[in-house]
């Protein structure tokens, strides 16, 4: 019958480490003026550079905007106002995300849904203003493109990244356009929940499914759920994860670690 695949976005199809990155510093400066103020552009550097280490241990994209704060917070000891930061590497950041986190939203106060609002809205800014170096900020990975252009397979986005990015950047980087109701997005419920709908469509019966993905929490939910022991599972060896997270991926028999060159060949 075919196949049809399901697809992360950042860190399968593409690094838009270099754009979330940029756009949470600017957002942070928004967020936390005062903490900003008289921070010198060497120490911004540092903390992009910073970002491109502890990305895979983002899941939806205003965790970005922490986590430019707690990397000001470990160079800067004046300002800090978390416990946490003191003597904090950015290893143990990716290692201990999910148990400091709560931590940090709850000594600043802050508030996730404000966050994801202020994220999209600088992103959104920017896009209008500069489109071209929006674009230029992300990039997608060798051989995407052309996989997308040419698939054979039924595709279907399923994200975290706010949808309307998603498209801009298939359309200007790919130049593929998918109908609207093949990208999922962020605020369109759980991936579990999105692979049921997709799965339950009555024009998807009888198909192959494949889910490919670059964080292994993400695969394991989709393990956990009977409903779901029809898809195939892929962690990508190309995106945000680490070497201990694919190793870990390898040991469990549901997941396929993929290549890059297979991943083209197989949506072809």
């Amino acid at each position: 019958m075919g196949d049809l695949y399901a697809l992360d976005f950042d860190g399968v199809l593409c690094d838009s480490c270099g754009e979330s990155s940029l756009s949470a510093v600017k957002a942070a400066k928004i967020r936390w003026p005062s903490l900003f103020n008289g921070v010198e552009s060497s120490l911004e550097e540092w903390i992009v550079d910073q970002m491109h280490v502890v990305r895979p241990v983002v899941e939806t994209g205003y965790e970005n905007l922490l986590l430019v704060r707690l990397l000001l917070e470990i160079q800067l000891p004046s300002i800090r106002k978390s416990s946490v930061a003191a003597g904090l590497t950015v290893e143990e950041i990716l290692e201990n995300w999910t148990k400091l986190k709560p931590v940090i939203m709850n000594e600043w106060n802050e508030n996730r849904d404000e966050l994801i609002e202020l994220f999209g809205k600088v992103r959104d800014e920017w896009l209008e203003k500069d489109f071209s170096s929006w674009i230029g900020a992300n990039r997608l990975y060798p051989g995407v493109s052309d996989a997308l252009k040419f698939a054979s397979s039924k595709v279907y986005i399923v994200t975290t990244k706010q949808s309307r990015f998603a498209d801009a950047l298939l359309q200007q980087l790919a130049g593929v356009t998918l109908p609207s109701d093949r990208i999922y997005g962020l605020g369109m419920g759980p991936k579990v929940e999105v692979l049921k709908k997709i799965q339950s469509k009555p024009e998807n019966q009888g198909l192959t499914l494949h889910f490919v993905e670059d964080r292994i929490a993400t695969l394991k939910n989709v393990i956990k759920e009977p409903e779901l022991d029809a898809w195939n599972l892929y962690l990508v060896n190309w995106g945000y994860n680490t070497q201990t997270e694919r190793e870990e991926a390898a040991s469990i028999p549901r997941i396929q670690v993929l290549e890059l060159s297979d991943f083209s060949n197989k949506l072809k």
